[in-house]
């Protein structure tokens, strides 16, 4: 089998875990090409999926810095090479890639490349995409070493493993964005009803304000008051609206910095003492940061509107490989057994729901006059 260190049974099954753990594309093809360098010990290895204009929808690498690879310019065409693992759907080995006809030549920031080994990932007659190697890392005296038959075999099985790992994610992804387009839809409805009767009766509490304000100022002022209490109603239950449908920009942030930003706004505008603390987390895939912090609102939005505590505490941390999410009040607690015989959440269902889409799990500790502590674990990439 391969040359490289990570060679053997061992480092297959670590490969096809590896890749079975993710549920996002992007990060299942990194996981894929990341593999495949470090189990055939290649100098660089990449993956295109193609779009349907001859170019590439997707094209990810791995043994170029992110300097090399912007230098480099824009995604490749299909042609060449890749053209041939495309539409030819056959594996190509070659000993010097620069010497095939077929070759076009590279940009001019392209790391030179000489062996070259690359193959199809398919799902049935269906090509997912072009999986490619160049420059194995196993130099003999002459200069020379390329990838063997048994290097083949091997990324042959690591393809198959690859294409079910990347059907399973665009199926995953299509199913959220399902997911996705039928939870705006029924927030619109909500918006809709819960404003819409809000600003009705904002509507006829202004007009009993405007007929009382010259016979009974006093009842005036009070209808008043009113009018300014149902405004602040109908303006939270907008914000909450904005923060379901637009999510904090997890991409350019990332997940701490944006937990640590909502916090500090909330802190900022209630009367609750609100803190975060992290300790030492890693990046998790794209759908765990987005679950987390959706838990994270809901868990924040029950103990600042319903706990009555004066102190809500924020801590995510580190747990193996993944992450765990904390919040903590001091105020009224409940018992969770009562509030699910009476048919009431308090958004519980929806957090168990987040927290078991991306493999992960949520407690909670709570009892009357105790506080409340909603905890979510998930396993990270």
């Amino acid at each position: 089998m391969s040359h490289g260190p990570r060679s053997g049974l061992s480092a297959v099954s670590a490969a096809l875990l590896a890749m079975s753990r993710h549920l996002e594309v992007r990060d299942v093809l990194k996981t894929i090409v990341a593999s495949a360098r470090e189990l055939l010990d290649a100098k660089y290895a990449a993956l295109g999926v193609p779009d349907d204009h001859g170019g590439f929808a997707q094209f990810v690498v791995d043994g170029v810095s992110d300097e090399q690879w912007r230098a480099i310019g824009p995604l490749p065409r299909q042609h060449g090479i890749l053209a041939a693992m495309l539409h030819e759907a056959k594996t190509q080995r070659l000993a010097d890639v620069r010497k095939d006809p077929r070759f076009e030549g590279w940009p001019s920031a392209h790391p030179e490349m000489s062996d070259f080994l690359g193959l199809p990932v398919r799902d049935g007659e269906e090509v997912l995409g072009a999986l490619f190697l160049a420059d194995k890392q196993c130099p003999r005296p002459d200069g020379g070493c390329g990838f063997t038959e048994d290097d083949e075999e091997l990324l042959s099985i690591l393809a198959q493993h690859a294409a079910i790992a990347l059907t399973n994610a665009r199926l995953y992804e299509r199913s959220r964005e399902l997911t996705i387009a039928e939870e705006r839809s029924r927030l619109a409805h909500e918006l809709h009803d819960a404003v819409s009767q809000k600003l009705f009766s904002l509507r006829l509490t202004a007009q009993a304000a405007s007929a009382l304000v010259d016979r009974d100022p006093r009842r005036a002022k009070s209808e008043l008051q009113q009018v300014a209490a149902l405004a602040a109603e109908a303006a939270d239950e907008l914000r909450a609206a904005v923060v379901e449908l637009r999510p904090a920009a997890l991409d350019e942030d990332g997940l701490v910095a944006t937990l640590r930003t909502q916090v500090q706004v909330l802190d900022r505008a209630h009367s609750a003492r609100v803190t975060f603390e992290s300790r030492g987390v890693r990046a998790l895939p794209a759908a765990q940061e987005e679950a987390v912090l959706r838990v994270a609102q809901e868990a924040l939005h029950n103990a600042l509107r319903h706990s009555g505590g004066a102190r809500v505490e924020v801590v995510l941390g580190r747990r193996g490989s993944g992450a765990v999410l904390r919040v903590t009040d001091d105020g009224e607690g409940f018992d969770p057994e009562a509030v699910r015989s009476a048919g009431r959440h308090l958004g519980l269902v929806s957090m168990r729901d987040r927290a078991g889409g991306v493999g992960g799990r949520l407690t909670v500790e709570s009892a009357p006059g105790r506080g409340t502590t909603i905890e979510m674990e998930v396993p990270g990439g």
